[in-house]
């Protein structure tokens, strides 16, 4: 049945087992970050989330966890547990194989081979389902998979570090550091929690970034991306000479990139996109990642390819961190030409709101982006 008057029990169950999940973040892709807790007679007895890589899955883990002391317990999902025969088997067999009571979920996968069969598989066998528990709040991190299933595309998270007036570097091309070391460091931290960062070619060329994640102690990086029409940037720079399995390099190039160009990035991926424009058809690109997996993408500038997804309506969260700095009309804005010419709806709600050590992040996310992609129940 559907979650009414939810338990205050089953909601606390719930939310543990969305934290466990958000671990898998970043890591799991093209799967989804899901977690799972059994509990017996008021205890848990077994917690499990998604493994990198995306195997095992949470329920796995959880009923590993617990062994006999599954049988009787109730399960807490995040996810609806999976129904199709993958890599592994499904979760629904593994929870019916362990005799549990009752399984509590928080969404319904929209995956097509799922898509409530799992809920049906348990019920049929007898185990109480109960669904859309904490539903509001598991879409929220559930948002890259569930984009990528029902819109084919990541969910796109666009970060901007800039001054109060909304530069991102001086008349002279000055941006390092805008803003403060901690600033930098939750930067780092929202790199650790998406599939892929993606930078534009002028700041590629500007800045040589590195994009990986350091300081954290993670052990997997983001894979990094350029959307480099031309494949102007140098192989030669950070991103081509630290291109690995482990730390990967995707090149987003134009249908008349020169093969000699394309021959200098051997150690990347090339990944082909129509034009659209002066530059690439970003809709085109989003769909070219989301056929290879990826779920959450971290845009980090500049203020070109900013303005690209802004105005083709592809930017589903921005993340601002804001520096007492004031550098005028002069120097770089954060967001390139966007042709706005009257104001209308506001396109982006207030999410949150911090002070870093004299910064101020942000986070704004498009108006009904997630009621969209999961409705509740």
């Amino acid at each position: 049945m559907k979650a009414a008057g939810m338990a205050e029990h089953d909601i606390r169950f719930m939310e543990m087992a969305i934290a466990l999940g958000a671990r898998g973040l970043g890591r799991v892709w093209p799967n989804p970050a899901v977690g799972c807790v059994l509990v017996r007679e008021g205890v848990i007895v077994g917690r499990g989330w998604t493994q990198p890589g995306g195997r095992p899955h949470a329920e796995v883990m959880a009923l590993a966890e617990a062994g006999a002391r599954a049988r009787g317990a109730v399960a807490y999902v995040s996810l609806e547990p999976c129904a199709h025969q993958g890599v592994t088997p499904p979760c629904t067999g593994a929870l019916i194989g362990a005799g549990v009571a009752r399984v509590v979920g928080a969404l319904t996968d929209p995956d097509p081979r799922v898509a409530g069969r799992g809920y049906e598989l348990l019920r049929a066998a007898g185990i109480a389902v109960e669904e859309g528990v904490c539903a509001a709040r598991a879409r929220g991190m559930q948002a890259g998979f569930l984009s990528r299933v029902i819109r084919g595309r990541p969910f796109v998270t666009l970060k901007l570090a800039q001054t109060l007036d909304g530069r991102i570097a001086t008349q002279t091309g000055e941006s390092r550091w805008i803003t403060g070391p901690r600033a930098r460091r939750a930067v780092h931290a929202l790199r650790a929690r998406h599939d892929a960062v993606l930078v534009g070619a002028g700041t590629a060329r500007a800045d040589d970034p590195d994009l990986r994640v350091r300081d954290l102690g993670v052990a997997w990086q983001p894979v990094r991306m350029v959307a480099d029409p031309m494949l102007s940037l140098s192989a030669a720079g950070r991103l081509g000479a630290s291109a690995s399995a482990d730390a990967p390099v995707w090149m987003l190039h134009a249908p008349d990139a020169p093969e000699d160009a394309r021959k200098s990035w051997a150690s990347a991926s090339l990944i082909e996109v129509p034009r659209g424009g002066a530059g690439l058809d970003m809709g085109a690109a989003l769909q070219a990642l989301g056929g290879r997996g990826i779920t959450r993408l971290l845009c980090e500038g500049g203020g070109l390819l900013a303005a690209a997804l802004l105005r083709a309506g592809l930017v589903d969260e921005i993340v601002s961190f804001a520096a007492g700095h004031l550098f005028g009309a002069e120097a770089r804005p954060s967001v390139g030409a966007l042709g706005v010419t009257e104001l209308g709806a506001r396109p982006f709600d207030l999410v949150e709101m911090h002070e870093i050590d004299g910064d101020v992040m942000s986070l704004w996310r498009r108006a009904g982006v997630l009621e969209a992609l999961a409705p509740l129940p």
